[in-house]
């Protein structure tokens, strides 16, 4: 068994090889940027050294500082994780130069299947199915406009070098393409310094079945079974599960076969994962299955596969890598019922899923009944730096409603602010009664965005906080105390010689006004109570204070995942999606603008792209939010903008 390793990689996926190194003996050697200092891996590793500034291509994807830092600390293996340099061939072959154990696939592996369309052509010779569409060298706009045009929209572009949803654009009219071509170059060439791409028919009905394959140093390659990733936002995975919905015996030795095939034909060792595109407008089929990509390292989602077949990924990462032949042979590797992931971003799905950073202030995932892998602690930050995945929250059942139920309620229980989440988003879909039936495709989400996103709150979460607002006013049981004291309640609605009347607050909910009338009204045995009634004319009643409140002035209440901000002092709104209403487009986070579309001067349309900010991984498009002109531009390519910065005014016509 290897004696260290160093882990090249940061967050969730760092502490939980920490986990399983800690319990195999094995010492573990952390690399942090200066935005991770405090970070929980750092702090969790037996020993932790800084290798530079926040930007990670400063730091986590500089092969040099990686391969001194590992020198230096007495590493004798690498660990490289998903992301980053996990997928570098020629990281991993420096690796393996400088003498130390690469735990990974070869490098000529990598090669192999890290370009799509080499993959492709690799797996055509090896009689594995792929899918239809031009993986042509000439890379100009006018062949592949052309060829796009053969394949029949809609169609996809891929970046060759592409992956996790970076550099993919699905197109569904020709005179669309150019546009989406562009971004998608831009977008692969910041992810991967490659701006090549490939493309793809677009299956309208589509499944996503990957499979989880594992290869020794001995000519081993065995299957642990088929995951779906149907579920997605923008071709990045929401819900994982295993095994596949609507899967039978022959289908899913068919397509496990073709991944041990794939994996074969390439020498493959260690953890990957061959992923498969299927049609599924008759049902999953073997002939309607096709070979998408491989991607050789381990997944975000490996945690179904390990929750329903019983083994530990991460250990037979380290054993293979120690030069052990695989812990067990194809027929010993069972399904035990269902698992279900969710992930959970630091996002909020009201602003279009625009990344959210800040501190932790408050910060509360489920315990007990689901795994947990978590990247954050309460007072810790989210930084726009990195991708805004924050915790992967995992369930187990004896089948796949009970699964979905138990992840639907632990997605429910999570607690955040005030960074933004998609933890209800994340329960209205597990949740969803088309996701529990498993009628589901890669358009799940997309055809259902605004049920999916909608917010919804019961009265109780509001009763909460107006409790507890009136219970920090004073002792809300003992109303006749001395009037003149210093606690604002006893003075609601107070009169000389008279009853109480009642008063009118100025009640806001998420920074909107809501009308409120508080009374005090005295019941049987001296019992008092406040009588609350709301715009509509409903009364509230019964008022306590929920455990999931926290704070004082403006207080919070959570419910299904989400939260609601209450306070008796106005506010203003802000616009929403990059908008202020006086027509100012405002940054709406920290990043880079990658570029600006429009002139000073120019007449714009509403809903016209003006500008493109880049921000944890991501191309976010800021759009005119009605006709008009442009009135001012501050914003130029390249630059880097703090959030709420005015990048653009327009100014409506007429």
């Amino acid at each position: 068994m290897l004696s260290s390793v160093l882990i090249a990689n940061r967050g969730e996926i760092a502490r939980r090889i920490i986990r399983t190194a800690r319990e195999l003996g094995v010492r573990t050697i952390a690399v942090y940027s200066e935005a991770d200092a405090n970070a929980p891996f750092v702090m969790e590793a037996d020993a932790a050294i800084l290798i530079g500034p926040a930007p990670a291509k400063e730091s986590y994807l500089d092969p040099k500082k990686i391969l001194a830092a590992a020198k230096q600390m007495g590493a004798d293996a690498i660990h490289p994780g998903y992301g980053f340099l996990s997928e570098n061939a020629d990281f991993a072959q420096s690796v393996i130069d400088a003498g130390l154990t690469w735990i990974g696939p070869p490098p000529s592996a990598i090669r192999a299947m890290g370009l799509k369309d080499a993959a492709k052509a690799v797996m055509i010779k090896a009689g594995v199915p792929t899918t239809p569409g031009y993986l042509g060298e000439d890379q100009s706009a006018e062949r592949l406009a052309l060829e796009a045009g053969k394949i029949g929209y809609p169609v996809l572009i891929k970046a060759v070098a592409g992956g996790g949803g970076k550099g993919m654009r699905k197109v569904e009219r020709a005179e669309d393409f150019e546009a989406a071509l562009s971004s998608c170059r831009r977008e692969a060439s910041a992810a991967f310094g490659d701006d090549r791409v490939l493309l793809e028919k677009y299956v309208t009905r589509p499944r996503h079945i990957e499979v989880q394959v594992f290869g020794d140093q001995h000519g081993n390659v065995v299957h642990l079974f088929e995951r779906d990733c149907s579920l997605q936002r923008r071709h990045q995975k929401v819900i994982e599960e295993a095994p596949a919905p609507g899967m039978d015996e022959v289908t899913r030795a068919a397509v496990c076969a073709a991944a041990v095939k794939a994996a074969q034909a390439v020498g493959y060792v260690g953890a990957g994962t061959v992923e498969f595109i299927a049609d599924a407008s008759e049902g999953l089929r073997a002939d309607r299955i096709w070979f998408m990509e491989m991607n050789t390292r381990l997944q975000v989602e490996h945690p179904v596969t390990e929750m329903v077949t019983g083994q530990d990924l991460v250990e037979w990462q380290l054993r293979v890598a120690s030069g052990e032949a695989l812990p067990l042979e194809q027929d010993e590797i069972t399904l035990d019922g269902w698992a279900m992931e969710a992930r959970l971003y630091a996002e909020n799905p009201a602003t279009g899923f625009l990344p959210s950073t800040g501190k932790l202030k408050h910060f509360r995932l489920p315990e007990g009944d689901v795994r947990v892998d978590s990247a954050v602690e309460e007072g810790g930050e989210v930084t726009p730096y990195y991708d805004p995945m924050i915790a992967k929250l995992i369930a187990h059942g004896v089948d796949r409603e009970d699964a979905a139920a138990r992840l639907a309620e632990a997605c429910g229980l999570v607690e955040v602010w005030p960074v933004k989440t998609n933890a209800a988003f994340l329960a209205k879909c597990a949740s969803h009664p088309d996701f529990i039936e498993g009628r589901i495709d890669t358009g799940f989400i997309e055809a259902r965005l605004d049920e999916l996103t909608e917010r919804v709150f019961s009265d109780a979460p509001t009763l909460a906080a107006i409790g507890q607002r009136l219970e920090a006013f004073g002792e809300a049981d003992t109303p006749r105390a001395d009037p003149w004291a210093s606690a604002p309640s006893r003075l609601l609605g107070f009169r000389m010689n008279a009853p109480r009347a009642a008063m009118d607050l100025p009640f806001n909910v998420d920074g909107q006004r809501t009308p409120l009338r508080v009374a005090l009204v005295e019941g049987v045995d001296d019992d008092w109570s406040w009588d609350i009634t709301v715009e509509d004319g409903r009364a509230l009643d019964d008022v306590e204070v929920l455990p999931g409140i926290y704070g004082k002035g403006p207080f919070h209440a959570f419910e299904g995942g989400d939260v609601r901000e209450f306070d008796f002092t106005a506010k203003v709104g802000g616009a929403g999606e990059g908008a202020a209403s006086d027509g100012a487009i405002l940054s709406p986070m920290p990043g880079k603008i990658v570029s600006v579309a429009v002139q000073a001067g120019q007449t714009v349309t509403k809903g016209q792209t003006l500008l493109t900010l880049e921000a944890m991984k991501m191309e976010h498009a800021l759009a005119a939010p009605f006709d008009g002109v442009v009135a001012e531009l501050s914003a130029t390519s390249g630059g880097q903008v703090s959030e709420g910065v005015v990048l653009a005014r327009l100014e409506a016509q007429g």
